[in-house]
């Protein structure tokens, strides 16, 4: 009995290495071996940096709404222990927004705190 390889599945799974490292520089784009071990790599940054973003976002809030503050007299640590203490559910995204966008808002929601 003739040796069954099934190159139909075994073309497909190459194909889709190989499409997905679309892109990527020389060999990692070409040869199939090289693409997996850049493919495994490029899975782990994207893994890794998908939290770091959450983390970036976070200190760029932070920053903004310090900045904000202090312009109107208050640092941010005292700012933020006021809201909890008021009980305002304002998280850090929406006072970046209105401290960027709206800072008329924004000031009125420093003055209810002080």
């Amino acid at each position: 009995m003739p040796r069954s390889v099934n190159s139909v599945a075994s073309r497909q799974r190459r194909k889709k290495v190989l499409k997905a490292a679309r892109g990527f520089f020389g060999a990692r784009s070409k040869v199939y071996t090289v693409a997996v071990n850049a493919l495994e790599k490029s899975y782990v940054y994207a893994f890794r940096d998908r939290r770091n973003k959450k983390r970036a976002f976070r200190r760029l809030w932070i920053i903004r709404i310090n900045a904000a503050t202090r312009m109107l007299g208050m640092p941010y640590s005292k700012f933020i222990y006021a809201l909890g203490q008021k009980g305002i559910e304002l998280n850090r995204k929406v006072l970046a927004d209105l401290a960027m966008n709206h800072p008329d808002a924004f000031k009125a929601v420093v003055d209810s705190v002080k």
